[in-house]
């Protein structure tokens, strides 16, 4: 993998997020939580490049996000498609989800949560910020469809340090 400035990163963002999906992962190498998220941006804010993530209350990997002050953004080629359905439907919490997969942890360079040898596309992040979702700001009525259990995210900031890709 090469590495290129998180400044000149041009991707398909829309894609990336919608047909390819993204790997979130946040902890140590020794002890940290993966889900695979599909909501989510890439862009620039307070003259930093960031990339922005959601979580919900419920969800293992967030204790993760909220204890550390970094997490990363992995993607992978299509053969590993159905080990992020796995990681996206299966709890850290009932057990070890990634060793129902053939993804395999590595250090990342620069932050402390780990990323894959398998990936093709890493974001490493640090955290910048976190705010919860507030449904009264749901000017089109129908994402509050989105939540039924009022379930609503909290959305993080991290600022790209590092970015790698194949």
């Amino acid at each position: 993998m090469r590495e290129v400035k998180a400044k000149e990163l041009s991707v398909d963002v829309v894609n990336l997020w919608m047909k390819q999906w993204l790997l979130l992962t946040a902890g140590t190498i020794d002890e940290c939580n993966m889900m695979t998220v599909a909501w989510g941006s890439i862009g620039c804010m307070w003259q930093k490049p960031f990339a922005q993530i959601v979580v919900r209350p419920q969800r293992y990997t967030r204790k993760y996000v909220e204890q550390s002050d970094s997490f990363t953004l992995c993607a992978f080629p299509e053969e590993y498609r159905k080990d992020l359905l796995t990681l996206g439907t299966i709890s850290g919490r009932d057990g070890d989800k990634l060793s129902k997969t053939g993804l395999t942890l590595k250090a990342s360079r620069r932050v402390i949560a780990p990323s894959y040898n398998e990936a093709i596309f890493i974001l490493e992040c640090r955290k910048i910020y976190f705010q919860d979702m507030d449904p009264s700001g749901f000017v089109d009525k129908t994402i509050q469809d989105n939540y039924a259990e009022k379930d609503y995210h909290r959305i993080y900031f991290g600022e790209i340090l590092s970015v790698f890709s194949e």
